[in-house]
């Protein structure tokens, strides 16, 4: 979703800002808070794993300012796929950050990586800060670790500055179904219409999570990319534990409907973390970002996507 290159965001006059993955979920939101411009040239979307194309959209925008979305983001698909994994999250970091240093970029780059790179932390850490050692436990929190060391390596040795985020969950209007909380919203409103089985299909409900607003998360990239350090790494997330269980009575809540919980055992994994919570400490100390959105606004707004769509 392409739109006008200069915009401001966060207090910033970016001519152009790049963000690649765009039209993806982070990337529409952000889209509507600052024009922007994606890998394209010629009406045709660059391919992150191809350098030669890469590069020439690169050269194409003379961006000012970079946010690196794009990424192979399921879990799921890395365990099936892991080389394109790879390919897509590492090798298309490294030719993204070839093409701007050829391009004689010397602005500012926020790459996006995951909080799930910390893997399996023991309850006593909660909540997670940027000092709990990185353990990945799948190629796609694996890829996000290797991407993120080579971004700290570019800061230090490139010639423009990179600073790092690590998200946790989030949520919101627009998410796809492989998330829990869109599917449920989205199982809630097909009852709600007729449509849909009086059963609400779950997985483990009682794991805990740290939920953020998509909006809240697009506000902190851009606070990160005004004032984050050069090559430091910031937690992105609300700083409160909630189970999937107090989402669902939630959305029970804002919909004005209830339905049976069944737990589908194709749906659980037994090796998942059972409780999350991160600390955004540095990032408010940083930048002065704190979370704004309240959750019952956000999952009413989730509601209200899924209650515009036709085919639900």
């Amino acid at each position: 979703m392409p739109g006008n290159p200069s915009s401001t965001f966060a207090g910033l006059r970016l001519t152009p800002l790049l963000v690649t993955g765009l039209t993806g979920f982070v990337g529409s939101h952000l889209a509507q808070q600052a024009g922007a411009a994606d890998l394209c040239r010629d009406g045709q979307m660059a391919d992150l794993r191809n350098f030669d194309q890469v590069a020439a959209a690169v050269a194409a925008l003379r961006p000012q300012s970079v946010i690196h979305l794009a990424a192979q983001s399921s879990v799921a698909q890395s365990l099936l796929d892991p080389i394109a994994t790879y390919q897509v999250n590492f090798t298309g970091t490294l030719n993204l950050l070839m093409a701007l240093r050829d391009s004689g970029f010397r602005g500012r780059m926020l790459y996006v990586g995951s909080g799930d790179v910390y893997g399996s932390v023991a309850e006593s850490l909660l909540p997670v800060t940027e000092d709990v050692p990185l353990r990945p436990r799948n190629p796609y929190a694996v890829s996000k670790v290797a991407a993120e060391a080579l971004c700290y390596q570019w800061s230090q040795s490139g010639p423009f500055e990179i600073v790092m985020a690590r998200p946790f969950n989030h949520i919101g209007a627009g998410q796809g179904t492989q998330f829990a909380v869109a599917d449920f919203a989205r199982q809630i409103v097909a009852f709600r219409k007729g449509r849909g089985p009086d059963k609400l299909t779950v997985g483990d409900i009682h794991a805990t999570r740290d939920f953020t607003d998509v909006r809240d998360i697009v506000r902190a990239y851009g606070e990160l990319l005004r004032a984050g350090l050069n090559g430091e790494a910031y937690n992105v997330c609300s700083g409160v534990e909630r189970s999937l269980r107090e989402i669902i009575d939630a959305l029970f809540r804002t919909s004005g409907v209830t339905m049976e919980v069944e737990i589908d055992a194709q749906r659980l994994r037994p090796s998942e973390q059972r409780r999350m919570r991160g600390s955004y400490h540095k990032l408010r100390t940083h930048t002065g970002w704190e979370p704004a959105v309240p959750l019952e606004q956000t999952l009413q707004d989730i509601l209200d996507y899924w209650d515009r769509k036709d085919e639900v």
